[in-house]
């Protein structure tokens, strides 16, 4: 079992990474070019690839969709793991952290190959192939995510778990001012006493501010891939730069709400 002075040691950890993120990659910094002007640069196509792909991204968050994760796979990991064949979410949630740890890397690890594969295969063609990638990015995205949940013992069918994950991918879209505030909006689902309280599921309110962002930041991203041949390279990079950005903002945050909810319990 986890001590309580092993969970302050992990939290502190996650601390200092949310301070880093106080910096603007360079990715960031080019993202604050004028949207307009990717909008004249980036075909019709391309613009109603992206919107079909947001609107399944609001469709998942009101109903999961066909982009809900069977948890079967991440429980067999912790079946071998433990040697304990009868596992749930709930006795997920009592397993130390760096059991937690270990299956979500395997996890972001797994999703990054498949990123980098996909990407590279669907940047063959440039432009005419990055319609097809967008889409499925933005699967790898979610099924990452919901993924990482389970490995930390949440149920993303619950409508609570949607929106969070929605809100990961708006951190890892958001400047500074926008980092900090998904991180101060998240902290009633990291405090247990607060998130007895509906007021968090009220959230679903802003989530076309989060669709907006995520649309911004995907799509002048993408541009780098309309170049036939050379689109290999960059959709490669890029897709496995993403979903890296992704998991590691998954599992910081979720593990951030499994330690609290640790803590509060050892009181």
């Amino acid at each position: 079992m986890d001590s309580k002075d092993q969970l302050i040691k992990e939290l502190e950890a996650i601390q200092k990474w949310e301070e880093e993120q106080k910096g603007l990659w360079i990715w960031e910094r080019l993202g604050r070019l004028p949207f307009k002007l990717l909008d004249r640069l980036t075909p019709q196509f391309i613009h109603k690839k992206i919107g079909q792909a947001l609107d399944e991204l609001g469709s998942y968050l009101q109903t999961g969709g066909r982009y809900l994760t069977n948890e079967k796979g991440i429980i067999k990991k912790y079946v071998q793991k433990t040697g304990v064949e009868d596992i749930s979410l709930e006795t997920i949630s009592e397993l130390p952290i760096v059991m937690m740890d270990e299956v979500s890397d395997e996890l972001i690890h797994s999703r990054k190959n498949i990123a980098m594969t996909q990407g590279a295969t669907t940047g063959i063609g440039g432009i005419f192939t990055l319609s097809i990638d967008i889409p499925l990015l933005l699967g790898i995205s979610l099924k990452t995510l919901q993924e990482i949940a389970i490995a930390y013992g949440y149920d993303p069918n619950d409508k609570k778990e949607r929106i969070f994950i929605v809100k990961c991918l708006q951190f890892t879209s958001s400047d500074i001012v926008g980092k900090q505030a998904v991180l101060k909006e998240l902290s009633a689902y990291s405090d247990p006493e607060l998130e007895t309280k509906d007021e968090t599921l009220s959230q679903i309110q802003g989530w076309r501010e989060v669709i907006m962002t995520y649309r911004d930041n995907f799509g002048w991203k993408k541009l780098f891939q309309m170049i036939p041949i050379a689109g290999m390279i960059f959709g490669s990079f890029i897709n496995k730069s993403m979903i890296h950005d992704i998991g590691e903002t998954g599992k910081m945050l979720y593990k951030k709400r499994r330690i609290n909810e640790k803590l509060h319990a050892l009181k």
